[in-house]
């Protein structure tokens, strides 16, 4: 935990604030106590996104769904305050590790504790669905565990039964490996799905393992959907409990009840939380809590076992994840928090330093959720750790300008006059000189996405989900249409304004008028980007196609050779005469012309089927992965042999961008950037 800096507040309500749990692009985590003495975690959103009426609404709605739940298997809400100054949620603070800190630092837990854990989640789930809502996130790091037994946290994406997926651009809209299948394919879920994610969670504390794994996101989602769980660490005896609760078909799932009889714990075997090496540590962190309680609000002195307490109090608080979905757990991660910022020694002295290697970084501040980089006159663009847009020099990464004001997750472009674009929480897009950050327009046009941009205007989606071209030499409207889909996301060329949506519709519009020229339903597949080069589109999914922008029919097709229709082709990438795209692990050269293939690389790793290859001066680049760390490999763009890889040593989804013979790695809160040769 962090003391409270100059621009923190003191209190909040009745709550005197003691220190930051943690911070994200969206809020931040402060631990508190009100004036008897009981500690708290408020949530808090960033001031400059309060008038954010979207976010506003999901923070009100998560504030609802954990007060709505009763019973002592959650972490219950103390106040809040949703309306007026900046909204606020204090929830009850839980002194106590969550479950995979336990699992890691005391090993697995037995068939005694398990079944515990079991029957003591059931009934917590029992009681989340019986005020109709449906948690949606169930996983270790949502678990707390304390003196008094198992506690789940974070409403964040907690919904009604009728409610919908939440998904944003680029986001997985459930936790890798306890999502059920239904949520991974963004089908309508029901209760069942928390069940599936509880089988996943009791599984992980019976064996230290996820029951469903792989070396990339997409392979572990894959597994989900079609593969069969991995229980052979599991005993024998729970194995055939779990089994049920990970079947694919929700109506074969137990309820909650059934799966508290079959458990089944043994008496007494809730004093797993009162005896032994666990309730040691849940003991320290209960002291810990209890003496911070007392101070005059900052943290000044050190309680028992000190390290220990300020690496673990943040467990019983979560804060907001820029770009929506769930909230994220910060201080148990441990890629978070500064470290030194790095730079290159060829970079230092200005020299180019070999291909594959650092030109600077990796530093510590982007944002997890952040969009993937904007690179524009020699600046690199992204959403900034403490909020916001931040940009950087793209050579030597140093920090120029930030617009703490501007909303990431409503997507950054750069328009034909070398001017960058964003957009803020109300819905009015910016326009600033990327080298100084002068701003030189502003535009009131209620945009939450900006889409893509021509020559002539920039188009976004409004609140109301309407499509709106604005003249960017006059800032005003040219014309406002409704969508012809809910949502999506756009590509443009210059008569063409080309929409996609996360399953794989495809529409395209007339940039001089918004009149739909075709639409296409499910043309491409799992989020696959499309392109728009000259007068097609190149577009992934079952085939790689290459469609005709006037008519919207196949000029060519080549067909994915996966046979999965998931894990097809993915986003392409166009250069000259040549299109790049990934179809399952194989990364394709192919003729732009007709899609004969030049040359196939394979990454031996599914690939992100959002994430188009990175196209460098004499390189393409790709993600692959070594063991569970995510890397940059290049491949020759003639020959199709391996040129280079960047070993960046972590865990987390990688996002590429390319300009010229630069490569710039966003990795959760880490940015990069290294040489093309």
């Amino acid at each position: 935990m962090n003391p409270l800096g100059p621009g923190d507040p003191l209190r909040l309500g009745p709550y005197r604030l003691a220190g930051v749990l943690g911070a994200g692009g969206m809020g931040k985590v402060y631990f508190g106590h009100d004036s008897q003495g009981r500690a708290a975690a408020i949530k808090v959103l960033l001031p400059q996104l309060a008038h954010d009426q979207h976010l506003v609404q999901r923070f009100l709605r998560e504030a609802e769904a954990a007060r709505a739940v009763t019973g002592p298997g959650v972490a219950h809400v103390l106040a809040a305050q949703t309306e007026g100054g900046r909204p606020w949620i204090a929830s009850e603070f839980l002194a106590g590790p969550t479950l995979d800190q336990a699992v890691s630092a005391h090993g697995l837990f037995s068939e005694q504790a398990v079944r515990a854990l079991a029957a003591s989640l059931a009934q917590a789930l029992q009681n989340i669905h019986a005020v109709g809502l449906i948690h949606r996130d169930l996983k270790p790091e949502n678990i707390v565990l304390t003196s008094n037994g198992p506690r789940i946290i974070d409403f964040g994406i907690a919904r009604p039964e009728h409610g919908l997926t939440l998904t944003t651009t680029g986001q997985v809209p459930v936790t890798p490996g306890y999502g059920a299948p239904e949520q991974v394919l963004g089908q309508r879920v029901g209760p069942a799905a928390d069940i599936f994610s509880l089988g996943a969670v009791l599984a992980y504390a019976a064996s230290g393992r996820r029951a469903y794994d792989g070396a990339h996101v997409a392979a572990v989602q894959y597994e989900v959907v079609h593969g069969e769980p991995d229980l052979s660490q599991v005993p024998e005896q729970l194995r055939t409990l779990i089994g049920p609760c990970l079947a694919k078909d929700p109506a074969f799932r137990p309820s909650p009840d059934q799966i508290r009889t079959a458990f089944a714990p043994p008496r007494g075997a809730e004093r797993i939380w009162q005896h032994g090496p666990l309730a040691t540590d849940i003991k320290q962190r209960e002291v810990g809590a209890k003496q911070l309680t007392t101070l005059p609000g900052t943290v000044v002195s050190a309680p028992p076992n000190r390290r220990r307490f300020l690496t673990g109090i943040a467990t019983g608080a979560a804060v907001l994840a820029a770009g929506g979905g769930a909230a994220a757990w910060l201080l148990g991660d441990d890629e978070s928090g500064d470290r030194a910022k790095k730079t290159s020694p060829q970079a230092k002295n200005g020299a180019v330093p070999a291909a594959g290697k650092r030109m600077w970084g990796p530093l510590m501040i982007a944002d997890p959720w952040s969009p993937p980089a904007l690179v524009i006159d020699g600046n690199v663009v992204f959403g900034g750790k403490d909020g916001g847009l931040v940009v950087h020099g793209a050579v030597d990464g140093k920090k120029k300008w930030e617009a703490l004001n501007i909303t990431p997750s409503s997507e950054f472009l750069a328009l034909p006059d070398g001017l960058l674009v964003a957009a803020d929480a109300g819905g009015t897009v910016h326009a600033f000189t990327p080298s100084t950050g002068k701003q030189q327009w502003t535009a009131d046009v209620d945009a939450v996405v900006l889409l893509a941009a021509n020559d002539d205007a920039l188009f976004l989606m409004t609140r109301d989900k309407k499509i709106r071209a604005l003249d960017t030499k006059t800032r005003k409207p040219l014309w406002t249409v409704t969508s012809p889909f809910g949502s999506g996301y756009g590509t443009a060329g210059k008569r063409h304004l080309v929409l996609h949506t996360d399953t794989g519709d495809v529409s395209a519009l007339d940039t001089g008028s918004g009149k739909k020229l075709w639409e296409r339903r499910g043309l491409a597949t799992y989020t696959a980007i499309p392109a728009v080069h000259g007068d097609n589109v190149i577009v992934g999914g079952n085939s790689l196609k290459a469609v005709g922008l006037d008519d919207g029919k196949d000029v060519w097709s080549v067909p994915s050779q996966s046979g999965l229709e998931s894990f097809g082709w993915g986003s392409a990438s166009v250069d000259g005469r040549r299109v790049y795209a990934v179809d399952n692990t194989v990364l394709h050269c192919r003729e732009l012309s007709n899609g004969a293939k030049l040359w196939a690389y394979d990454l031996k790793t599914f690939h992100v089927a959002n994430t188009p290859p990175a196209v460098l001066d004499s390189v393409v680049c790709g993600i692959t992965v070594k063991g569970k760390s995510f890397d940059a490999v290049a491949i020759h763009k003639e020959t199709g042999k391996r040129a280079w890889g960047h070993e960046q040593h972590r865990s987390k989804s990688l996002k590429l961008t390319a300009d010229r013979n630069q490569l710039f790695l966003l990795q959760g809160e880490s940015a990069t950037s290294v040489s093309g040769g």
